[in-house]
C-alpha cells in the first residue's frame, strides 16, 4: 500500500521553553524490586481482581479485568509474586504491587504466523495477552471496545508539550517492530491508519509503510492527537476513532513477533531539578524510587514529581510507581515560596507568559525555570477571548467548559465534547487568568457523558 500524505498548519497555540529537557542519552535502568499496576490509570475501568496477595504471576498473566467488558484484561509486566493490593475509599483498588523475580517467565501465545491469522483472532490475541489496553478510543479517551469497528486509527509520533519525549530517539532501534505494529493495526480498521509526523523533523517515521502520513507544523498543542483527528477525520455522533501511543505500537509489534506480552516503557527523566536529564529504558509500572536512585536527582529537596507531561500529568511521590501510559517523569521546584507584591507587572518577570503585561515575552527563546506556584487564586470566570488564542480547534473552549459545569449534556454534545480529552486544555490551565482547573472540569464532563449517553 502506498503511503498518502496530508498537512496540518496549527496557528493558535503557545510553546513553553523550559529548562531541563532530557538529553539524547538512553541507559538501561536496573530492574526494580517492585512494580505496580494501578487501575485508576485506566479511565472509567471498574476492575475485577483475578489474583490475590501471594499469587504467583508470569509476564502476561492477567491481574484483573473490566467489569463492564470482561474480555478486556490487564496483565502483569513482570514475573513474581503479588505482595500487596492497596485499596482506598470504599475499598477501591488503587495498586496491585508485584515483587519481581529474576526468572522473567512469560505466558506465551502462538503469534508466529500472524500474517495469515484472521482479523478476529488478532483481536482475541490482543485481549488474552493484555495488549488491548494499549488501544484507546475517541470519543472520551477511554480503552477501546473490541466490539467496535473504528473508522480510522491515529498515532502521533511527536509531542509538542514542554520537556516532551522524543519518540524518534527512543524508538529508533525498533523500526521493524513499529512496522509490524502498524501492519497489525491496519487489520483492525476498514479505514486508514494515520501517522502524524513533525513537519520540521526528518526521522525514521517518514519511512513507515501502510499508513497515511500527516505532517504537522505549529506550536503546542500541535502534537496532540485531538488536533489531528479534528483536521483529518472528524468524529461524528456514533463514530469511533482509535489512538495508540508510538511505544505501544512497538509493544504490539513485539508481541506478534515473539508471542510474548511486551511491557516496554522508556522514561524521560526531565525538569530543572534533575542534574542530568536523560532517558531510562525500563518497563511498565516501574518504581519511581528505583529511577531516582539510579539518577542524579536529590529527591529530598522541595520538589514536585509529575508522572506524564508537565501540563497534564499527575502528581506522584518518590515512593509511588510510574503510570501505565506515561513516558516521562518531570521534576520541578515546588511553588511554596511567594514573592513580595508578586502581582505587580514588569517586576521580577521570570515566568514564561503568554501576555505582554510580563516582560518575559521579550525573552521567549530563553529556557525558563518554573515552579508550581499558581501566582494567584481562582478568579471570576468571564469572557476574555484568551482561551481561543491557544485552542486550535473549531470549538469554543469557554462555552464547553461552562456547559460541563452546568452538566448540560445536549449543549456539551453540540459544543464538541466528543472531540476533546482533558489534556487538550493543558495550555488553558496554564494561561487562564481565572485560574480554573479546565482539565478537571472536562474530565468530569466526559464522565457524565459516558454515564448519560454511553
Amino acid at each position: 500500500m502506498r503511503s498518502k500524505q496530508k498537512k496540518i498548519y496549527v496557528r493558535r497555540g503557545f510553546n513553553l521553553n523550559l529548562q531541563g529537557e532530557a538529553n539524547r542519552i538512553s541507559v538501561n535502568l536496573p530492574k526494580s524490586k517492585t512494580f505496580a499496576i494501578k487501575p485508576p490509570d485506566f479511565f472509567t475501568i471498574n476492575p475485577k481482581l483475578l489474583v490475590k496477595e501471594g499469587s504467583l504471576v508470569k509476564i502476561g498473566s492477567p491481574l484483573f479485568f473490566s467489569k463492564i467488558n470482561p474480555r478486556i484484561s490487564f496483565s502483569s509486566p513482570v514475573s513474581g509474586k503479588v505482595t500487596k493490593i492497596n485499596r482506598g475509599y470504599k475499598r477501591k483498588i488503587l495498586e496491585i504491587i508485584i515483587n519481581a523475580d529474576n526468572k522473567e517467565s512469560y505466558l506465551e501465545f502462538q503469534t508466529y504466523n500472524h500474517e495469515s491469522i484472521e482479523d478476529k483472532e488478532i483481536i482475541e490475541l490482543l485481549l488474552k495477552s493484555g495488549s488491548w489496553p494499549f488501544i484507546k478510543q475517541r470519543p472520551y479517551g477511554i480503552i477501546a471496545s473490541p466490539e467496535d469497528s473504528p473508522k480510522s486509527i491515529f498515532i502521533s509520533t511527536f509531542s509538542t508539550s514542554p520537556l516532551a519525549v522524543d519518540y524518534d530517539f527512543i524508538l529508533k532501534n525498533n523500526k521493524n517492530d513499529f512496522q509490524i505494529g502498524i501492519d497489525i493495526l491496519n487489520r483492525l480498521t476498514n479505514g486508514s491508519v494515520y501517522l502524524a509526523i513533525d513537519d520540521s523533523f526528518n526521522g525514521f517515521f517518514n519511512d513507515i509503510r501502510n499508513v497515511e502520513k500527516v505532517f504537522v507544523n505549529g506550536p503546542h498543542p500541535a502534537g496532540n492527537t485531538s488536533i489531528h483527528i479534528h483536521n483529518v477525520d472528524p468524529i461524528n455522533i456514533s463514530e469511533k476513532v482509535w489512538t495508540v501511543n508510538p511505544e505501544d505500537v512497538v509493544n504490539i509489534g513485539i508481541f506478534f513477533k515473539t508471542g510474548k506480552f511486551s511491557p516496554k516503557r522508556t522514561i524521560a527523566l526531565a525538569g530543572s531539578s534533575v542534574k542530568k536529564p536523560q532517558y531510562y529504558k525500563t518497563i511498565i509500572g516501574s518504581s519511581i524510587s528505583n529511577l531516582l536512585d539510579h539518577s542524579e536527582v536529590n529527591y529530598k529537596n522541595n520538589n514536585r514529581y509529575i508522572s506524564g507531561d508537565i501540563l497534564s500529568g499527575i502528581t506522584v511521590g518518590p515512593d509511588n510507581y510510574m503510570s501505565y501510559y506515561n513516558n516521562s517523569l518531570i521534576i520541578i521546584p515546588e511553588g511554596n515560596k511567594y514573592r513580595f507584591m508578586g502581582w505587580l507587572p514588569f517586576v521580577n518577570n521570570y515566568i514564561p507568559s503568554m501576555y505582554k503585561t510580563s516582560l518575559s515575552w521579550l525573552f521567549m527563546r530563553k529556557k525558563f525555570i518554573v515552579n508550581t506556584n499558581l501566582n494567584g487564586e481562582e478568579r471570576a470566570f468571564v469572557v476574555t477571548g484568551e482561551m481561543e488564542k491557544v485552542f486550535p480547534m473549531d470549538i469554543f473552549p469557554m462555552q464547553l467548559i461552562k456547559a460541563c459545569l452546568y452538566k448540560d449534556v445536549e449543549r456539551m454534545e453540540a459544543l464538541g465534547i466528543y472531540e476533546v480529552i482533558p489534556e487538550d486544555f493543558g495550555l488553558i490551565d496554564y494561561g487562564s487568568t481565572s485560574k480554573i482547573e479546565a482539565q478537571k472540569i472536562i474530565r468530569e464532563g466526559i464522565e457524565l457523558m459516558i454515564k448519560e449517553v454511553g
